[in-house]
């Protein structure tokens, strides 16, 4: 009998539901896909990349939890969410979110003039590709969902970043799950591993797991769920994240 793995990252209530709970439905994927490339996308596809958000704004969220407990506030704040990257660099993801938001000014390069105003840069020419801004909000239910699962609050921005953070982290999710399909499996790999001093350090990707994953079998017009998952090694780059996205996947799919 195989017993599930622990989860002691996380401490608030209903966190052990997380799992059973989907915040973003498989149709809302489709819709991100659709935005993103004409290939039909799987059924077992769409829910593992709606785990694989899951998972990341999970930790987010996790991560905010902590910052804000150390206040001794409840509700979350934007001042959290950045709170929660710095102390954890596997969380950066998302990042086309952040020349958009508010939250992130400062860090981004934005420059203001003497009363605060900030200065536009110069405008680069209208991109063909489909905006992961656009149509944020649609994200918006799933993102309270997810908050009320951890026992969370949050403040109106708060949500608004965590709303654009899974937009942009999903779309960019697609265009690379495309990429896998096009040219037949991964062609670049990489692991940073992230700890602290003294703590032992996280199991290693599985070489056989890597294999699987940076070939590929089946046409070229479906993404599958295997695709999803070779594209979530490509968009996050630290071991403990990557891995736990990755088993949460497979175990969401395993039904579907």
């Amino acid at each position: 009998m195989t017993t599930q793995p622990a989860r002691a990252e996380h401490s608030g209530p209903e966190t052990g539901s997380v799992m059973d709970v989907p915040p973003f439905k498989p149709s809302l994927v489709k819709a991100v896909f659709r935005d993103v490339t004409s290939m039909h996308v799987s059924r077992s596809a769409a829910w593992a990349a709606a785990s694989v958000t899951r998972t990341v704004l999970t930790e987010i969220i996790d991560g905010a939890r902590r910052a804000a407990a150390e206040e001794a506030r409840k509700k979350l704040i934007p001042g959290d969410l950045l709170s929660a990257i710095d102390r954890n660099v596997e969380l950066e993801v998302g990042t086309k979110w952040y020349d958009h938001s508010p939250t992130f000014q400062g860090l981004t390069g934005v420059m203001y003039d003497a009363q605060r105003v900030t200065v536009r840069s110069r405008k680069h020419s209208r991109s063909r590709k489909p905006s992961a801004v656009v149509g944020a909000h649609r994200f918006e239910a799933g993102v309270k969902k997810l908050l009320r699962s951890q026992g969370a609050r949050a403040v109106p921005a708060m949500v608004r970043d965590l709303d654009g953070i899974a937009s942009a982290f999903l779309t960019d999710l697609a265009r690379d799950a495309a990429m896998v399909v096009r040219e037949g499996g991964v062609k670049r790999f990489g692991t940073v591993t992230l700890g602290m001093s003294g703590e032992p350090a996280p199991p290693p990707f599985l070489k056989d797991s890597h294999r699987a994953l940076s070939t590929r079998t089946g046409d070229g017009r479906t993404i599958g769920r295997n695709d999803i998952l070779a594209a979530t090694t490509i968009q996050l780059f630290g071991g403990n994240l990557r891995q736990r996205a990755l088993t949460e996947a497979r175990e969401a799919t395993q039904n579907s």
